[in-house]
């Protein structure tokens, strides 16, 4: 297994890629409020490198026999003139998706993917790495946890009814 940056050649297998975490955040979702729209598939992953091209970020992806099993996307986004009122503000990168097909789990993967994420950071002057991970899934907060990363923030939710 090699790891490289993105290459355009492989963009129909981080599409799959990509859909293939949102199907799976969607059968965890006990809220029901996520989907996969029709048009995901299309988009979405040219939506994600969009940002990561305009927020100085990467794309890593995992091959095996010239097959991607994996990736991680990542930037460094800038902080606006507020942020400062509230916050030291280190340099820090952000883990905007990581995934691994299910047939290549269990094979240190992902954490060669995060590896070379934190590296790009590193090489970037980034203090910190920030990964939002939804709160249902529970074998990427433990992937995570292993890691060194730990829970800094918590989003609540209530549904209102009548």
């Amino acid at each position: 297994m090699e790891i490289i940056e993105y290459d355009l050649k492989y963009l129909d297998d981080v599409r799959a890629l990509l859909t293939e975490l949102e199907e799976y955040i969607v059968s965890i979702d006990i809220d029901k409020l996520d989907v996969v729209h029709k048009d995901y598939y299309e988009k979405m992953a040219l939506v994600d490198l969009e940002k990561i091209n305009k927020s100085n970020g990467k794309c890593f992806l995992a091959l095996e026999k010239d097959k991607v099993v994996g990736l991680v996307m990542g930037c460094i986004p800038l902080y606006d003139e507020f942020d400062y009122l509230d916050y030291k503000c280190p340099r820090r990168g952000v883990v905007n998706e990581l995934v691994v097909t299910e047939k290549a789990r269990r094979s240190c993967v992902g954490l060669k993917l995060l590896k070379a994420m934190e590296n790009y950071f590193i090489n970037n002057g980034c203090e910190y790495v920030i990964v939002d991970v939804f709160a249902y899934n529970d074998k990427a907060i433990n992937f995570y946890n292993k890691c060194g990363y730990h829970t800094r923030m918590y989003t609540n939710i209530k549904k209102l009814g009548r």
